[in-house]
């Protein structure tokens, strides 16, 4: 299965986020803390020229643990300013005004020397699609102040929202990038919804993350599916046992392994089938913050 998704509003995104870039002093990128290279945007770098940038890591409680530390080192290492945050609880959202006043200090102090010391930061918000950018504005904001939902494509233009007297954040519209680089990329984004499923094959889907978690998450998966785990079965087999286990059943006793599919992404994306992390991270981090795997 080509996993591709990159519809015509997004094309409209990206000259807006090129234009807008002039408008903030500083971006935030949020990533998906379960796929933290799967779901960077290649193409940032080039929309967003030399702005100072914040990285989030977010859904750390959906996330493993070790790798999110890993992953965390390691962008530190390279020179990033990392946050990690989990906007269900609120955790680690309350970081993001200091940091942002730790990065833009020159700034804020140039402000100071001016007389301008009432003036605030702007910073824009960005992220692939439901990567939960609306969500972690209103965490900061502590307020509903960002549409959202459980499915890309709901934030369509630029919203300001003032997260107090000295901070201002732009949220903005998830943006895929035209050609992902491997399939293994495409399926990462399309688990965690970042892709609409209307444009795959769910089953095919389905059967690709079944494989995933028999590796990463077997007990979860396992329990929630009420079926035995036999290293020898492909994806297809293991949703029509799983169909089985749940009683998902057609007329005639046939097994519903669509149902099965959509269900068990579903249940991947609530955090349901344990604590994964797609990409492994990093086994080491060199001196000068490269990938040493």
């Amino acid at each position: 299965m080509d996993i591709q998704w990159f519809p015509g509003h997004m094309t409209k995104a990206r000259r807006a986020m090129a234009e807008d870039i002039r408008l903030v002093d500083a971006v935030c990128e949020l990533i998906d803390a379960r796929l933290p290279s799967s779901s960077r945007n290649p193409d940032l770098p080039d929309l967003l020229g030399g702005k100072p940038r914040i990285l989030v890591l977010n859904r750390i409680d959906q996330a493993d643990p070790d790798a999110t530390a890993k992953w965390s080192a390691y962008y530190r290492a390279s020179g990033e300013r990392v946050i990690e945050t989990d906007c269900r609880s609120g955790k680690g959202v309350g970081k993001l005004p200091p940091v942002a006043r730790s990065l833009l200090a020159d700034k804020l102090a140039s402000y100071e020397a001016k007389g301008q010391s009432g003036r605030g930061l702007r910073v824009m918000v960005v992220g692939i699609p439901n990567v939960g950018k609306s969500a972690f504005i209103n965490a900061v904001a502590k307020r509903k102040a960002a549409s959202v939902a459980d499915r890309p494509g709901v934030t369509r233009g630029r919203q300001w929202i003032r997260i107090d007297g000295t901070l201002e954040l732009m949220d903005t519209p998830g943006v895929l990038w035209p050609k992902f680089g491997s399939r293994t990329v495409g399926e990462n984004l399309a688990f965690t919804g970042a892709v609409r499923d209307e444009t795959m094959d769910i089953e095919e889907l389905g059967a690709s993350l079944m494989l995933r978690l028999r590796d990463m998450s077997p007990k979860p998966l396992a329990e929630r599916c009420r079926m035995e785990l036999d290293m020898s079965d492909d994806g297809y087999a293991m949703l029509d046992k799983a169909a089985a286990g749940r009683g998902f059943l057609l007329p005639g006793g046939r097994r519903d392994t669509g149902r099965t599919a959509a269900i068990l992404l579903d249940e991947f994306r609530a955090g349901k089938l344990g604590r994964v992390t797609l990409d492994a991270p990093p086994e080491s981090i060199g001196h000068d913050g490269s990938r040493q795997d």
